[in-house]
């Protein structure tokens, strides 16, 4: 029995035949004849009688709750077993001793420790366990993970079946083509793996993945569990909310609107109540000093104060007698021994801090009542432990503002305190510099006999300063006058009915709050004898504070409900114990939702212990308006105490309503007694004017009286709102002339005009319309099997602000020995009891390692440091579940698509608007000078031939190693000879004929370019293709292969070292190696010329091929003639200036298009000399290319972004020692950007401002834009040499911001800059002479106006002829190359880019004279996720989420079944990486207005790269589909 948490030993022991039929049911269970539950059911009833009601109504409701839903399966978060790690029970290190919680915190008991770490428990007291779970068994749940290096297994639910996906979920994971361009590019510090960059698997090779009739490979865990998250989303949830009318040009947020039958207030207006007249007794001492003085002198030797060690024997007893003369003692010396020559270092109503521990009540007693003496105001604060500590900045902040130098303290505390290298006590962060003063009695000097101070402690002058955290975190001090602590002592002593000599418990924390306002000042009133109970020695044993009342027969205690918690599970064995002398058990947190159940158990128990139910009086109070409200025993006049049941959804729209119908979701709520004396008390609205609460109305409580606190010291802004609050009747009209001051308590006044209050301002979380508080949405989650996976006081819940709406979230510290499947159950469980009970959804619910939560200084959970910590990123979860879905209900409406207008009346509407038609061209070829050397130079072969002949010696070409050298160069005679050789081994070793196809598959070099133009030479058409790596075979060679077999290559040229890879046995693994065509080693062929050189019939015939992969995965082939190639060179010689004399540097891959135009055809085409930098020999020497440009002064150089981004990363720190090198940009004019998408604006400045300490200036930058259709559409180059006087090149490049709203749904909108939602976009470059561009209608494919988002469509001499093929996609592009407009000009034929973009005409002149027309690139058309009706572009996605904390080095997105899926690289600790997954959420649906589905985290460089530096989602979609990414955590939202 005892294996199931008996929990028998918590009470009397059993009747013998109780413990007869317990034994039945064991033997009934275990032959089978009665379920679990039935027997769990029974042996709860037999035993009912026999445990102490600890299971109150709210624990009753949440399982009725929970037993309602049917188990929903929830997709269990996927996690790399490394990232448990720090959460498992090997590393655990118990709750600490300095704190448990602040509510119900874990208790210790001595001799335990050791020997608890080697149980399967947490090791923290077992026995408390067994009495709370009951029935339930508290055996250990094993952890599921595998052993470490293995993968955690997948949830059992993962295995759920695929059947529901439907036919649109289809991925194709065979018909999209591989890419060619994903070479091995550094990237950041970490290498990037080389991607199977193909997304398919090539015709005539095995499928060899198992698939469903709809495509999904059967073996992917992952979209099992995307599976089933899309099953629990599509389960409704409530209603819907009403759709609100959204303004067709902006994306309203959706306001949530009052239901029409939420409840409203019925009843009448309230009147102000009024506490009993504070009857001032004429014996009684006139001031607190006066008192003491008269104790000290008449009762020297009366008892004051008993301190307690941790083992509960009385350390020290404070007298009158002793407490009067050491604090005159204190005075004197704070007034006459600390001073400089000419004036004292302190004067009266100088503030002082008081930095006493816990345990030591004596020396702080002394400290403050010397203050009082000395006229000085006592700021009592926590003994700052760690320089860290949590809020410890904000009290620093505090003290300053205070203006505090001097700090009181202990000779023990201080030499516990942090020390700097001098010895002196450290300064903490955000402190003032202070001087400590040791107040141990060897450290003051004793007074003259005849010395007395002249304290005034009457009037509005400050006595004291109390500190408060305010729910940001930000702490204020609470200035109470000497009048109001005389006020609060004497209704304290009216109200509690205190007389002299009596005996008090205290187990508060005397420096503050109810703690300090009994035990150190009314106590010192009425001589009363204090018995102080330290914390540590609760922790011990938390039946101390009976057993001192009981030795004591103290008349009265103050405890708070947690105290009355403890003792319950701790009381089992203490029969002794009796209460009978107690009068009033005051219970300081009374007003908490959660001490009515605690109030009860603790009567249960005790009351066979002498408790008299009517001893026990919860209070309430608030820092600003000390005690507000106390319950009275009857024998001092109090009517008997009342409960009410509440209806939750009542609460949330701040009503009162019994509960009648639903009987699950209640607050059952205890009165907090009458108002003081003295005082006045009113309920006025929460918001707004003050205005009178109905009856049935909550709102927040207000008490006139002179015993309230009277400012925040130092705000006059806020102390005006909260201490001198008017409140108002419905009418305006005021209801007192005297100010009130706003409690912070949120409550009603009940029959018998009993005050009730059912919650605090500032755990209040408005969600919506409705209201929620923060304490009773942790009653909730801890009525959900409370002990098992968290530990009960350990929970933080509080709200962030996202999208416009308080959001909850809630933290738990969980339990070492819970298993990550048990844990994500507990969670499951709490989401649904707070659905079901509050109405209201969890945003997050997070679970961090036991111990790790910041704690405040009594072991409670500092709530504002948490939230901190939240919204940094810095908490370190080891359990996470979001549930945007569920809870983010004021999403803008999704977009509608309106019906198209008709093309003819958007042309007429255009002009109506005075808009032009968004048309631009470059300069006309036609008016240029050297159109009859363009004549000459059709063909490439006969440029060469002619330099060749003409100049024979002018080197064209230098290739650079990784240490700078040149290692291969050419001429034009050297080039002319290298390429005859290459055609004459082509022509008769590889017998091929004019036409044939041949694959170039070379690393970047000038053996590329010989062969060819050998190529070009026997008319062959060239293929250049990227080399396999040879560290990665696997992966890069079936690219290879796929490009020669859909080119259909007749033979393969190479070089010897790639020859022998291509044959190897490792290339026979990835492919077969039989079916390779010829291969032609072209590094041993012979000298030989060949007969004749081939010249083409015509222009038109085709000239070579170009490859290239989309980042969207599709590989597709461009044809370019002998005319267009020609036309291109021309362009960009024409646009750069290039000429023989010039000299440009390269860092660009040579393989596909305008890198590869650059490398292999201008230079031969202008006769200019380029200097040829590999990309992959940056990555042993990231400074290669720009000591290249500074060496040979290249005053054009072109790069990707990828090089940008490596040198822009890898040379930060180390401009200086470059220029120290000579390393001098200063020779530049352009450096320009070669790239198929948007300009990364970003990357280009941090690039211009690094180097401009190089010399680079300030314009040189720019970026260009190309893609398959049309290589080089933009080039920017900058002002060059004579030239510029006579303007033939453009403005600088312009930039402008957009609405990023509007974007999305396909519409420009400039803005500021600054303004919210801008996005700046830069313009693509000066469009190339000869090429035409016009902005398209994606769908009409009219033209469209001026500033008009379309697709770009461009007409030029050098546009491709068209696709060679494109893998798997024919049908589909075949209107790519012959578009036409369907009305205005609709004989041009153009060519579609398949980007979005708009033309704006600018300010700026070209050299005609026109306007410049700057041509704005916004993204690849195939690369915009549709998501809501609307287009997004993921850049702009990325760009939110890598901004949203330091540890993101990278992102991608891309969206499956309609979830937004976000891939972030994780460059930090492994542990952090849950932090992230709340951050990413928030940033993209505050910046996007999209809820995110799956965050996948994952290691540095798993997000492939291609060598443009472009990422390639969809080919990290299909390794994420795939389970390949070997992630660190995938969490699905729910």
């Amino acid at each position: 029995m005892a294996d199931r948490g008996c929990p028998l030993e918590a009470a009397a022991p059993l009747p013998a035949e109780v413990l007869e039929s317990l034994a039945e049911l064991e033997l009934e269970l275990s032959e089978g004849d009665i379920t679990q539950k039935g027997y769990e059911k029974k042996r709860a009833k037999l035993l009912a009688r026999y445990i102490p009601l600890i299971q109150d109504v709210h624990t009753e409701a949440v399982q009725a709750a929970l037993a309602k839903y049917k188990e929903r399966k929830m997709p269990m978060p996927s996690k790399r077993r490394s990232a448990l790690v720090h959460s498992s029970v090997e590393t655990y290190t118990p709750p600490d001793t300095s704190s448990a919680s602040e509510d119900e915190g874990s208790l210790r008991r001595p001799g335990r420790l050791t020997s608890a770490l080697l149980q399967s428990h947490s090791g923290i007291e077992p026995w408390l366990d067994r009495v709370i779970q009951g029935s339930s068994t508290s055996s250990s749940a094993s952890s599921t993970s595998s052993p470490p290096g293995g993968r955690p297994a997948a949830a059992p639910s993962a295995s759920t079946a695929l059947a529901g996906l439907t036919a649109h979920t289809h991925i194709d994971l065979h018909s999209a083509p591989p890419d060619v361009t994903t070479g091995l590019v550094g990237h950041s510090p970490y290498e990037r793996p080389q991607m199977a960059s193909v997304r398919g698997i090539p015709r005539g090779h095995g499928r060899n993945v198992l698939e469903t009739a709809d495509g999904v490979p059967v073996n992917s865990r992952v979209s099992s569990k995307i599976q089933q998250l899309l099953n629990t989303l599509k389960r409704p949830k409530r209603p819907p909310l009403k759709e609100f009318f959204v303004d067709d040009f902006e994306e309203l947020l959706e306001v949530q609107q009052p239901d029409p039958n939420q409840p409203k207030p019925e009843g009448d207006q309230m009147a102000v109540l009024k506490g009993e007249p504070l009857s001032v007794g004429t014996s009684g001492p006139l001031s607190l000093l006066a008192a003491l003085q008269l104790w000290g002198t008449t009762q020297p030797k009366a008892p004051c104060l008993t301190a307690l060690d941790t083992a509960g024997k009385a350390t020290c007893t404070l007298t009158y007698g002793k407490l009067w003369s050491r604090s005159l003692k204190l005075a004197y010396t704070l007034l006459n021994k600390l001073t400089n020559k000419s004036e004292p270092l302190l004067n009266p109503g100088d503030r002082v801090a008081l930095v006493f521990p816990n345990s030591d009540p004596v020396m702080f007693m002394v400290a403050f009542y010397g203050c009082l003496l000395a006229e000085l105001v006592p700021v009592p604060i926590e003994v700052p432990l760690t320089r860290k500590d949590a809020g410890s900045q904000q009290v620093g902040f505090l003290l300053g503002s205070c203006g505090v130098t001097l700090a009181l303290t202990t000779d023990a505390c201080q030499k516990g305190l942090p020390k700097a290298p001098t010895g002196e006590v450290a300064t903490f962060k955000g402190w003032p510099p202070l001087a400590w003063l040791v107040i141990d009695g060897k450290h003051l000097t004793k007074p003259p006999k005849d010395w007395y101070p002249l304290a005034q402690d009457t009037g509005s002058r400050t006595a004291y300063i109390e500190y408060k955290t305010s729910k940001e975190g930000s702490t204020v001090g609470v200035t109470v006058s000497h009048s109001s602590l005389l006020a609060q002592c004497q209704a304290l002593t009216q109200a509690c009915g205190y007389t002299e000599a009596e005996t008090l418990t205290n187990v508060l924390d005397f420096k503050r709050d109810a703690g300090l306002w009994h035990g150190v000042l009314t106590s010192v009133m009425n001589r009363m004898h204090v018995i102080s109970i330290p914390y540590a020695l609760m922790k011990v044993n938390p039946l101390s504070w009976i057993q001192k009342v009981c030795s004591y027969k103290a008349q009265a205690a103050l405890v708070k409900s947690r105290d009355m918690h403890w003792s319950l599970l701790a009381q089992r064995g203490q029969r002794d114990v009796c209460l009978s002398s107690l009068r009033m058990l005051i219970v300081a947190d009374g007003a908490n939702p959660w001490s009515i159940s605690s109030c009860d158990a603790f009567l249960n128990v005790f009351q066979s212990r002498g408790l008299r139910p009517e001893v026990i009086c919860p209070c309430a109070s608030s820092p600003e308006a000390l005690t507000v409200a106390i319950r009275r025993p009857p024998d001092l006049g109090g009517p008997p105490p009342r409960k009410a049941v509440l209806s939750m959804n009542g609460l949330s729209y701040g009503v009162i309503r019994v509960d009648t119908e639903e009987r699950l979701s209640v607050l059952t709520v205890q009165d907090v007694g009458q108002v003081m004396p003295g005082a006045s008390v009113c309920v006025v609205k929460v918001d707004g004017v003050p205005y009178l609460c109905k009856t049935d109305e909550i709102g927040e409580i207000c008490v006139n009286s002179i015993a309230t606190g009277t400012a925040y010291y130092g705000l006059l802004g806020i102390t005006k709102n909260i201490f001198e609050t008017i409140p108002v009747t419905a009418d305006g009209v005021p209801v007192s002339d005297q100010p009130f001051t706003r409690t912070g308590l949120l409550g009603f006044i009940g029959p018998d005009n009993l005050v009730f209050v059912v919650g605090k301002l500032d755990g209040l979380m408005v969600v919506g319309v409705r209201r929620h508080n923060a304490d009773d949405v942790v009653a909730t989650a801890l009525a959900v099997e409370p002990m098992k996976f968290v530990y009960r006081g350990r929970i933080a819940v509080f709200s962030v602000t996202v999208l416009h709406d308080d959001r909850i979230v809630l933290v738990a510290e969980q339990r070492p020995d819970a298993s990550e499947e048990d844990s994500f159950q507990w969670m499951s469980r709490v989401l649904q009891a707070i659905d079901s009970i509050h109405q209201v959804g969890v945003y997050c619910l997070a679970l961090v390692p036991a111990n790790t939560l910041p704690k405040a200084p009594l072991g409670g959970i500092h709530i504002s440091e948490t939230k901190q910590r939240f919204l940094e990123g810095t908490l370190h979860p080891c359990n996470v579940l979001m549930c945007p879905h569920t809870c983010v209900t004021n999403l803008p409406k999704p977009r509608q698509k309106q019906p198209e207008v008709g093309p003819a009346s958007m042309i007429v509407g255009n002009l109506v608007a005075g808009k032009r038609i968004a048309q631009a061209s470059g300069r006309e070829l036609a008016h240029l000078e050297d159109s009859d050397q363009a004549r000459k130079f059709l063909f490439l072969a006969d440029v060469l031939q002619w330099r060749a002949h003409t100049t024979p010696d002018h080197p064209l070409f230098l290739l650079l190693n990784a240490k700078g050298t040149v290692t291969s160069t050419a001429t034009c005679i050297q080039l002319h000879k290298r390429a005859e050789r290459v055609a004459a081994a082509l022509m008769e070793k590889g017998r091929l004929d004019a036409g044939d196809h041949v694959a170039l598959v070379y690393p970047p070099g000038v053996d590329l370019i010989a062969a060819f133009y050998g190529c070009l030479y026997c008319g062959c058409v060239p293929v250049t293709v990227r080399p396999p790596h040879p560290q990665n075979l696997g992966t890069t060679l079936p690219t290879v292969k796929m490009i020669v077999e859909v080119s259909k290559s007749a033979c393969v040229l190479s070089t010897q070292a790639i020859t022998r890879l291509l044959k190897s046995k490792e290339a026979a693994a990835a492919v077969d190696v039989r079916t390779w065509p010829t291969i032609l080693d072209t590094d041993d062929i012979p000298k030989k010329k060949v007969a004749s050189i081939f010249r083409p019939p015509s222009p038109d015939v085709l000239a070579y091929l170009d490859f290239s992969v989309s980042t969207t995965g599709i590989l597709a082939g461009v044809k370019m003639s002998h005319a267009a190639t020609s036309a291109l060179c021309r362009s960009i010689k024409l646009q750069c200036e290039l000429y023989p004399s010039r000299q440009i540097a390269i860092c660009l891959d040579p393989y596909c298009g305008l890198g590869f135009a650059l490398w292999c055809l201008c230079s031969v085409y202008s006769g200019h000399q380029s200097v040829l930098v590999p990309p992959l020999e940056l990555e042993s020497n990231v400074s290669l290319w720009l000591s290249a440009v500074s060496q040979y002064k290249a005053r054009v150089t072109f790069c990707s972004y990828s090089v940008m981004e490596m040198c822009t990363k890898g040379l930060g720190a180390q401009t200086s020692a470059l220029r120290m090198k000579g390393v001098n940009l200063s020779c530049v004019r352009t450096c320009m950007v070669v790239a198929e998408e948007r300009p990364r604006i970003s990357l280009t400045q941090s690039f211009s401002k690094l180097f401009k300490d190089l010399g680079l200036p300030a314009r040189a930058v720019s970026t260009t834009f190309g893609c398959r259709v049309n290589v080089a559409i933009c080039l920017q180059p900058n002002r060059l040499g004579k030239l510029a006087e006579q303007g033939t090149t453009g403005p600088d490049p312009t930039t402008v911001y957009v609405d990023m709203r509007a974007l999305r749904h396909d519409r420009v909108r400039l803005v500021e800059r600054g303004s919210p939602h801008s996005l700046p976009l830069m313009e693509s470059g000066k469009i190339l002479p000869g090429v035409k561009v016009i902005i398209a209608h994606t769908e009409t494919k009219g033209p469209l106006g001026d500033s008009h988002l379309g697709e770009i469509w461009v007409s030029s001499p050098h546009n491709a002829t068209g696709y060679y093929t494109v893998y798997g996609e024919e049908a589909l592009h075949a209107d790519h190359f012959s578009a036409r407009l369907s009305f205005g000009d609709t004989q041009t034929i153009w060519a579609r880019t398949g980007y979005l973009g708009f033309l704006r005409r600018t300010e700026l002149t070209d050299a005609s004279g026109e306007r410049h027309d700057a041509l704005y690139v916004v993204g690849s058309l195939d690369e915009t996720l549709e998501l809501r009706g609307m287009r997004y572009h993921p850049i702009d996605i990325e760009t939110s989420v890598i901004r949203a904390h330091r540890s993101i080095a990278e992102c991608a997105v891309f969206t499956w079944t309609n979830l937004l899926v976000v891939v972030v690289e994780l460059d930090g600790l492994e542990q952090d990486a849950l932090d992230l997954v709340a951050l990413v959420t928030n940033v993209v649906l505050e910046e996007h207005y999209l809820v995110v589905g799956v965050v996948v985290i994952v290691d540095p460089g798993v997000i492939p790269i291609n060598s443009r530096g472009e990422k390639q989602r969809m080919h990290l979609r299909d390794g994420f589909l795939a389970d390949q990414l070997d992630p660190i955590y995938v969490a699905y939202n729910m």
